[in-house]
């Protein structure tokens, strides 16, 4: 252990320090480690290709700025991910206000066909509203708990309970046209 927390690889350790002093390769390969399921995450949360890239980069540039502030209570890549949810919830928000139970509208209905693969489950997930779509996948997808969610989202647990509650049953009439129980 470091004596802070969480084991870290002494290559990892050596590019966190690189990173500290402004070391452009360093932050470049720190980039390079983590883009591709960090922009996947950012995707998931915001549905939209060019505001998950936005996203992405505002929050790498949050990375590089505060990773004096990364203690190893976590591994790196989960730090980093924290640090994407956050940004990607804050510009999420200034689009989007929760879906309240009262305003709730009835989910259109799509036909995606016969058979479920990974493709249609992905589709059923972006066409779930904002609020709902990103407590689904911070809880389901990503494992994080109903709290750490709503700290991150700022939004009461009970909240966060609910969204996921309704998110899952939209999913559940969405896919029932295809046999999927």
């Amino acid at each position: 252990m470091n004596g802070e927390g969480y084991k870290i690889s002494e290559k990892e350790q050596k590019l966190i320090t690189d990173c500290l002093t402004g070391d452009r390769r360093a932050q470049k390969e720190l980039y390079d480690r983590y883009k591709d399921a960090m922009y996947t995450l950012c995707y998931r949360i915001t549905n939209d290709f060019d505001l998950a890239q936005d996203v992405l980069q505002e929050a790498f540039i949050g990375v590089f700025k505060g990773i004096a502030g990364f203690r190893r209570a976590s591994s790196l890549g989960a730090w980093i991910k924290t640090i994407v949810v956050r940004t990607a919830y804050r510009k999420i928000r200034r689009e989007v206000v929760m879906t309240s139970l009262e305003d709730e509208k009835q989910p259109e209905t799509i036909d995606w066909g016969h058979t479920l693969d990974t493709e249609y489950l992905e589709q059923a997930i972006q066409s779930l509203p904002p609020g709902y779509r990103s407590v689904f996948v911070l809880i389901e997808i990503e494992g994080y708990s109903h709290k750490e969610v709503a700290e991150m989202m700022g939004i009461s647990t009970g909240t966060s309970k609910s969204q996921l509650y309704y998110a899952k049953k939209q999913l559940q009439k969405k896919l029932k046209g295809l046999g999927v129980r």
